[in-house]
């Protein structure tokens, strides 16, 4: 059974320190006119890092970020459609980058993705801002299903990377929800996703917090207290 976010709240101040130290960890997520600005190319940037860092050391990712971007054109999505699959193929051999032929793939997938989207709803941010808190699996659904590679953890982390507002399933979260019987079963199961959307919009209410600052506060109360949560 679910704590009250109080509870929860001052257990994190407890471990961390104190209020003014757990606050000070605390980072506030984009605001839906913030998010409505965000253009097009740096969506695919954020979606291909995350494909990339999946499974893979982050660190190296980061480190060659800079090419990445030169290599596929900053991600003008334009471009990136224009690429055939002869130009793919030969990216997927670029020393420059991580050579990996399935998620540079990836690249071309999302930006149609990102094109049809921005078609219907004039940008992909537009689209994104609609999405309320109380429903955001459904979002992350969206990305699941028409994106490429941004199943399971993968969509959620790229839209926190862009200060989206979005709780994550960080190992200590899912440890938390399924140790309080909130969640069984496969964590991205429709029935998994309805509880915890429904236990965490439960605490946005309480609260008048973002789902990221509960999301954050959840894990620092709890387990090894991993920073993204």
């Amino acid at each position: 059974m679910a704590e009250s976010f109080q509870s929860i709240y001052r257990r994190a101040c407890e471990r961390k320190g104190g209020e003014k130290v757990l606050e000070a960890m605390l980072q506030a997520p984009l605001s839906k006119a913030q998010i409505q600005k965000i253009p097009d190319d740096r969506f695919l940037a954020a979606i291909t890092k995350k494909v990339f860092q999946s499974g893979f050391v982050w660190r190296v990712i980061e480190q060659k970020w800079p090419d990445f971007e030169t290599v596929f054109f900053n991600f003008d999505i334009d471009k990136v459609l224009l690429m055939p699959d002869e130009m793919l193929e030969q990216k997927a051999t670029d020393k420059r980058i991580v050579r990996n032929y399935k998620k540079v793939m990836t690249v071309r997938d999302n930006a149609i993705m990102i094109k049809d989207v921005a078609r219907e709803h004039g940008s992909f941010g537009k689209f994104v801002a609609s999405f309320e808190p109380e429903n955001i699996t459904h979002l992350w659904d969206f990305l699941k299903k028409r994106g490429a590679r941004l199943g399971g953890n993968t969509g959620p982390y790229m839209l926190r990377s862009l200060r989206i507002d979005t709780f994550l399933f960080s190992r200590d979260v899912e440890d938390y929800l399924r140790k309080h019987d909130i969640i069984d079963g496969g964590l991205t199961s429709k029935k998994s996703l309805t509880a915890a959307n429904e236990v965490f919009e439960m605490w946005r209410k309480e609260s008048g917090r973002s789902l990221q600052e509960i999301s954050a506060i959840l894990a620092f109360s709890w387990g090894t207290n991993n920073r993204l949560a």
